[in-house]
C-alpha cells in the first residue's frame, strides 16, 4: 500500500482501517478489497489498489462486506414512540422521561446503520439537548440535526410539541426563538397531519405570505426551512415560499390524490428536496389504515416525480406508528429500487443526496478524505441485493466501533 507523508505522520497519531471485499462510496462501487484509513473522527485516506497493508497499520478486516457511508434519515422523530397512538399526551410529559426515550431510539437508529438523524419535531428542544450531550460526553450517538418544536397552528398538526403560532410577526418570531435556541433547521406544518385532528392533511395551515415570511427569517440566519405539506395548494405555497425541503410531498386532497405536475416542474427547477417518508416495516397496522391506498398512490406519484427529475431524499418520519420504528429506514432505501430508481441512485438517496438535504455534503455521506468516519458494513453487495441492507454487520461512528466485531489486527 502507498501511503502519504501526510498519512504516514498520522498513523503515529493513533491511525487505523477498515477492510471489507468492496466499497461504495456514496456514487459507485469500488471493488478490489478498498482499505480506509481513520485517524480520530475522519477518514485520513482510501486506499483502493487491494495491496497488503503496511505491516504496523491496525486493520478491521470485514471480510467478504460491503462498506457504505453511514445512512443518513432526514425525517425522524426521536421523542415519539411508535407504538403509542395517543401522540398527543406528550403535552403533559415529563421532559426527563421523553429523554431518555430519545436515547433508546437513537440507539435503535444506531443498531440499524443510521449515523445521522435530522429530527424535524420534538418538545422542548430536546433533540437540541441530545445533540450536545452526545457532543459532550462519552456516549456516543448518531449524529443529531435537530429542528426544535414544528411551527404550527393553534391546535394544529402536533400543536402538542409546543410551537404553536399565528400569523406572520408569531411565526417570525417562532423563527427567531429557535434560532436563539440552536436548532440547525426550522420545520413547519404547511398543512395538517394523520395523527393530529383538527386540521385535515389536504389543509392549508398557513398562506403563502406566511411561509415566505418564515423562509426569510430563517435563510437570512443561514437556517434552512422544511414544510411538512400533503395537500396540493400547501405544496405549490410552500414551494412559492421559497422552502428548502417538502416532506411527505402526498398530493392529499379531502378524499383522494391528485398531483400537480405543474408544483413538481417548479419543485425541480427550485431544486427543492422531497422528503419522501417512504420507509416503512413491509407488514403491521398503520397508524391511519384509511390512508393505506392514498399512501400507495403516493408512491406511484414519487416513481414520476424522480423520472421528472425531483430530487427524492429516502426517509423515515420514524416514530409516527408502529410500522415506522426506529431504525426502519433500510426498509424505505429497498423500496426506492422499486419505484424506477437504480440501486445506486437509492443507496445515494440516503447518502449523498440526503447529506446534502440536511446540509451536511462536506462532510458526511461519502467515504472520501476529510469525511467523517460514519461507515456501516453489510454483507454481501447492496448494488446487486438492495436487501443485503437489513443486515448491518458493522458500524462505526465518529471512527469509533459501535456495533461488530472491534477485533483489530496489527
Amino acid at each position: 500500500m502507498v501511503v502519504s507523508s501526510e498519512q504516514q505522520h498520522v498513523q503515529h497519531r493513533g491511525v487505523w482501517a477498515v477492510r471489507a471485499a468492496r466499497l461504495f462510496d456514496g456514487y459507485a462501487l469500488r471493488p478490489g478489497r478498498p482499505l480506509v484509513l481513520i485517524d480520530g473522527s475522519r477518514i485520513v485516506g482510501v486506499d483502493m489498489t487491494g495491496a497488503p497493508p503496511s505491516s504496523d497499520l491496525r486493520v478491521l478486516d470485514l471480510g467478504d462486506a460491503t462498506l457504505l457511508p453511514g445512512l443518513i434519515d432526514s425525517h425522524v422523530h426521536l421523542a415519539f414512540d411508535p407504538d403509542d397512538k395517543s401522540k398527543q399526551a406528550m403535552a403533559d410529559e415529563d421532559s426527563h422521561a421523553i429523554l431518555a426515550r430519545m436515547r433508546v431510539h437513537a440507539g435503535q437508529q444506531l443498531q440499524a446503520g443510521v449515523t445521522t438523524v435530522r429530527d424535524l419535531g420534538d418538545r422542548d428542544f430536546l433533540a437540541v439537548s441530545l445533540r450536545d450531550q452526545y457532543a459532550a460526553e462519552a456516549e456516543i450517538g448518531p449524529e443529531i440535526v435537530a429542528a426544535g418544536p414544528p411551527i404550527t397552528r393553534t391546535r394544529g398538526h402536533c400543536w402538542f410539541l409546543g410551537g404553536q403560532a399565528d400569523g406572520i410577526a408569531a411565526v417570525q418570531a417562532a423563527v427567531e426563538e429557535r434560532v436563539a435556541r440552536g436548532a440547525d433547521v426550522v420545520k413547519i406544518m404547511a398543512t395538517g397531519g394523520v395523527i393530529t385532528p383538527g386540521w385535515g392533511p389536504h389543509q392549508s395551515q398557513y398562506t403563502r405570505d406566511e411561509l415566505a415570511a418564515v423562509t426569510r427569517v430563517a435563510h437570512a440566519h443561514g437556517r434552512p426551512v422544511t414544510a411538512h405539506a400533503h395537500g396540493r395548494q400547501g405544496m405549490a405555497d410552500a414551494v412559492a415560499a421559497n422552502v428548502d425541503g417538502i416532506e411527505h410531498a402526498s398530493f392529499f386532497t379531502e378524499d383522494g390524490v391528485e398531483p400537480d405536475w405543474e408544483t413538481v416542474t417548479a419543485v425541480v427547477e427550485a431544486g427543492t428536496f422531497i422528503g419522501a417518508t417512504e420507509a416503512w416495516l413491509p407488514t403491521g397496522i398503520m397508524v391511519a389504515p384509511h390512508m393505506a391506498k392514498r399512501v400507495e398512490q403516493r408512491s406511484v406519484n414519487f416513481a414520476r416525480m424522480h423520472r421528472e427529475g425531483a430530487r427524492l431524499v429516502c426517509c423515515s418520519d420514524a416514530g409516527a406508528g408502529p410500522r415506522k420504528p426506529h431504525g426502519v429506514l433500510p426498509y424505505g432505501i429497498i423500496h426506492f429500487g422499486s419505484l424506477g430508481l437504480t440501486n445506486t441512485e437509492a443507496l445515494a438517496s440516503a447518502t449523498t443526496l440526503a447529506a446534502q438535504a440536511c446540509q451536511l455534503a462536506d462532510r458526511k455521506g461519502r467515504i472520501a478524505i476529510g469525511y467523517d468516519a460514519d461507515l456501516i458494513a453489510v454483507a454481501g453487495n447492496p448494488l446487486h441485493h438492495l436487501e443485503s441492507l437489513l443486515d448491518v454487520q458493522s458500524v462505526i461512528r465518529a471512527g469509533r466501533i459501535v456495533k461488530g466485531s472491534s477485533e483489530i489486527k496489527g
